[in-house]
């Protein structure tokens, strides 16, 4: 089965290496140039807004899954091919992983490792089969 779409998980800061800036423009691109619609978190904000807008760049499809919460502190990305509002993290966490086939993590903080993580234990729980 060939991929359709891939999750990137990801900081909402640029952090501190200018590489991961490069690796997330490199990986939008990528997906792009692939016909692989990106799945991401619908931030506008750090490497998050990277990856979303180098794959818009280069005609890609992208969407974002986003909390109420954090669309109000007006982080959320505007010009996406879609972005959901969920009501909260672990909706945010479900929808990502229902519209995606497989998921990437770049460089980021708790956040990006903890929705890796629960992703990872999803699949040893049997709960999915993706990669």
């Amino acid at each position: 089965m060939a991929l359709q779409s891939i999750c990137v998980f990801c900081g909402a800061s640029p952090g501190a290496n200018p590489e991961y800036r490069a690796a997330a423009e490199h990986l939008g691109r990528y997906l792009a140039e692939q016909g692989i619609r990106l799945v991401y978190g619908g931030g506008a904000v750090g490497l998050m807004g990277v990856v979303a807008d180098a794959a818009l760049a280069a005609g890609g499809e992208v969407i974002g899954i986003i909390p109420q919460s954090l669309k109000r502190a007006e982080v959320g990305h505007s010009g996406l091919t879609r972005l959901e509002v969920v009501d909260g993290m672990h909706a945010r966490k479900a929808r990502m992983a229902e519209l995606s086939d497989a998921f990437i993590a770049l460089p980021g903080g708790l956040g990006t490792l903890e929705e890796l993580f629960e992703v990872w234990t999803w699949g040893q729980l049997g709960y999915h089969a993706k990669s």
